[in-house]
Order: structure tokens, then sequence, then C-alpha cells
């Protein structure tokens, strides 16, 4: 139930930004259009790690809560669904749906190992203005 909630808000934020269309994944001159998702090196070898021997791919959701307005979540997800974009780089596969698009857009996602833990993070999001210091959160630029 709390999903279905989060969803319904991110899709008014979306329809209040009023974004008409999307782009494609890439301009035909092959640079990177803004509907485009950078994956990191560090991130393709580790989904290359986890997703070795299966059809796996990871999942981007993006939901309302955490202590700046909304929050990342990541997954590792075996189903697309119709609504779902797919980038690909290398043979892995990272999946985010439309609405959540809208938030992560531009950014480049990561894999980053510290001494005390390792994950998966959004980095460079032009969609966000303020986050917390460590970074599962964020705020959205008002335009």
């Amino acid at each position: 139930m709390m999903r279905s909630t989060a969803k319904r808000f991110l899709g008014a934020c979306v329809r209040h930004r009023q974004r008409s269309h999307f782009s494609t994944l890439r301009k035909e001159n092959g640079s990177l259009s803004s509907e485009e998702i950078v994956i990191s090196d560090s991130c393709v070898q580790r989904l290359k790690q986890l997703c070795e021997n299966d059809e796996k791919f990871l999942r981007i959701t993006v939901d309302s809560g955490g202590c700046s307005g909304f929050q990342y979540k990541f997954d590792l997800d075996n189903k697309v669904a119709d609504e779902d974009r797919v980038f690909e780089r290398e043979g892995v596969k990272l999946v985010v749906d439309e609405t959540s698009l809208e938030y992560i857009k531009g950014a480049t996602v990561d894999y980053h190992t510290e001494l005390i833990r390792s994950a998966f993070r959004v980095m460079n999001n032009p969609n966000a203005d303020l986050g917390c210091s460590c970074g599962a959160s964020f705020s959205i630029k008002i335009e």
C-alpha cells in the first residue's frame, strides 16, 4: 500500500512539472542525452559479479521518504514492466521506471566501497537540489 501511494505521489510531481516527452537514449551524434543514465565502471564490475549466472539486473526506484524528501532504492530484479526504461553497458542492465527516471535522468550510478560498507549510489544527479550526508536521499530542484 505504501509503495503505491509513493508511486501516485511521484506521478503527480512529474505531471506537475509538465514534462511533455522523453527523448531517445542517445542523440544521433552519439553524445549523451539528458535522458541517459551513466553506469560507472565499478557498477558494471559489481553487477557482473552479482548477476553472473542469472538473468537479473539492477532496478533503481525513487520513493518518497528519507531525510530530504526522496530516496533511492536499489534492488536486483528479473522482470521488466512496460513502463520501464532499460540502460545497458557491457552486458549488464540497469532498469528504471519512467516515473523514477524523471528524478535521476542525467545521473551516474556507481558502486562505492569503503572500509565499513559497500553500496550502489546515484552520483551527480542534475535533478537533485539538496541531499543528506549519507547520499541516500535528496530533494528535487524546483524550476
